[in-house]
């Protein structure tokens, strides 16, 4: 690595070139060397880079990737400090994409939030999921991205920490960000036929702009069972059930349907929301069966 190294982070990539940004401000197009292509590294946004600015040509090169601290596979993005998951009314809300979402980011150390934008169609949604969440230590923050309602508090508990915004399209994912940061990101109507959100941000960007550091991301409605997660390492990623463990009749107790388990009995005694319980059931059924196909 040359004396000529400096240090940054990508703020976007697109093709081969990746734009990266130093702490002062300024800002290059790089190209990433061949011994990151050979290891199958790819730099993403977010990440911190060790390169080298244009000498003699038009680009510089990114040398190195520095340690990452999380890790987002969907959307593909480094070092997230926090995870704010925009939820509406419409498109109707996935609460399972959610938690899957939520249980990855816990896992890493990241802070969730959840911002149920369109509230002024909906009241009640981000009270009920308030009450769903409230065990799990998960804020939810009602938000009108349109009328700027609800903005002000969001914006205080983003400071200082490297923002990921993400969740369904059309839940005005990039209106919110609009609002919040004063910026023009392209953003898109909801289809009316199919209800469903138009997804207008295609890669992702980060962006920095008084305090606020935000990554803005596609929208998407899928997210795949994570492979060779054992069954038991699911229950650890719900903060709701860590004061029952080893409360169960059986060491081993996943949560689910065994005899004397401690966290149905919270269930039943509105300790624990059914609704989350009811939603990890599912995932943990998914990742029962994928740990017995895990070698097939």
């Amino acid at each position: 690595m040359g004396e000529e190294s400096l240090r940054g982070t990508v703020i976007s990539g697109i093709g081969s070139f990746y734009t990266v940004r130093t702490a002062e401000g300024e800002t290059y197009i790089l190209r990433a060397q061949k011994k990151l292509r050979r290891a199958r590294l790819s730099p993403l946004p977010g990440d911190e880079v060790r390169f080298s600015p244009p000498d003699q040509s038009e680009h510089g090169w990114l040398e190195e990737i520095l340690p990452r601290k999380t890790l987002c596979l969907r959307p593909p993005v480094a070092n997230v400090e926090t995870l704010i998951i925009v939820l509406a009314p419409e498109p109707e809300p996935d609460m399972l994409l959610a938690d899957r979402q939520i249980a990855r980011a816990l896992h890493q150390g990241m802070r969730v939030i959840l911002a149920v934008n369109k509230c002024d169609l909906d009241r009640e949604l981000a009270l009920r999921l308030r009450e769903e969440y409230r065990t799990a230590g998960i804020p939810v923050f009602p938000i009108c991205a349109r009328t700027g309602e609800g903005l002000e508090p969001l914006r205080e508990i983003m400071q200082g920490s490297l923002c990921c915004f993400s969740g369904q399209s059309g839940a005005g994912k990039s209106t919110t960000i609009n609002a919040l940061m004063m910026t023009e990101l392209e953003t898109g109507d909801l289809s009316r036929k199919i209800a469903r959100g138009k997804n207008t941000t295609r890669t992702a960007v980060l962006l920095e702009k008084d305090g606020l550091r935000v990554m803005d991301t596609a929208g998407f409605s899928l997210l795949e069972p994570e492979k060779n997660l054992p069954p038991e390492a699911l229950r650890e990623r719900y903060p709701e059930f860590l004061p029952y463990e080893g409360k169960c009749r059986f060491h081993e107790c996943l949560h689910d349907s065994e005899p004397g388990c401690a966290v149905a009995e919270a269930v039943k005694a509105g300790e624990v929301s059914p609704a989350r319980w009811q939603r990890y059931r599912t995932l943990l059924a998914e990742t029962r069966e994928n740990w017995r196909n895990r070698y097939s």
